[in-house]
């Protein structure tokens, strides 16, 4: 269980949530949803020591996140990338061996065999030279979520995984979500798709400077819920639409 207790973040005076309560637990894929600056990433990036916390207290299975920053792998957005950096594919899924290994030491035959596994697995490697600067969307992204399989991590976070790319893209990093599920892994996944929420997660968190609520998708992700975190109209939009569909 990850556990965020009375979290507050700021940015100079302004607070972005403040007091954030929120539990996460292993073996669920969980989505965090909210409208666009309602503090999704800011929250990932205070549960992963990326940014400071006013307060408030992030902890997994009753230790601080910087104690266990080697169990977590972090799929950032894509926006935030330097796409000419010469770097080639398979260097980068190589980088996610690298907490593994001891001072001063380089990856040797065993990381390099699973680098090329996982970019096996994500159907990735006659790309693995190529720099990931002349990638599409959907096999820059598959290359971080290859990353993110050798990296073995307990927690793996995905920060709008789905933005931008195709569809056999977002299927094949879903059915990876769903291995790393099954496994007992803990993943989470800030999302945009609201049309996608109750197919995708176990379990969710409706977020706007703060939680709206959180805990089974099924309970969870709802017209009342959707009215608070982003609007009336959209709320009767989605919910509207399902009813129809029944």
């Amino acid at each position: 269980m990850l556990s965020v207790k009375n979290l507050t973040v700021a940015y100079d005076d302004t607070p972005v949530f403040t007091d954030v309560a929120v539990q996460f637990d292993a073996g669920k894929i969980t989505g965090i949803i909210g409208p666009n600056g309602a503090g999704k990433s800011t929250l990932i990036k205070a549960i992963l020591g990326l940014v400071k916390a006013r307060q408030g207290s992030v902890l997994y299975q009753d230790r601080p996140m910087r104690a266990v920053q080697k169990q977590v792998a972090y799929v950032e957005q894509r926006k935030d990338l330097d796409l000419n950096f010469p770097i080639n594919v398979f260097d980068v899924v190589l980088t996610g061996t690298y907490g593994k290994l001891g001072l001063f030491r380089d990856p040797g035959k065993k990381a390099k065999q699973a680098s090329c596994a996982a970019l096996e697995q994500v159907s990735l490697s006659e790309f693995a030279q190529r720099q990931i600067g002349q990638l599409s969307g959907g096999q820059l992204q598959r290359v971080f979520v290859a990353r993110a399989i050798v990296q073995e991590a307990d927690i793996i976070i995905l920060d709008e995984p789905f933005v931008g790319i195709d569809l056999q893209s977002e299927t094949a990093i879903m059915a990876i979500m769903k291995q790393w599920r099954d496994a007992g892994k803990m993943i989470i996944v800030i999302h945009h798709d609201l049309n996608k929420v109750s197919q995708y997660f176990d379990d969710l968190v409706v977020m706007n400077h703060g939680i709206v609520d959180y805990g089974p998708t099924e309970k969870v992700y709802n017209a009342q819920n959707i009215e608070r975190a982003f609007s009336a109209d959209l709320s009767a939009v989605l919910f509207d639409a399902q009813e129809v569909a029944k």
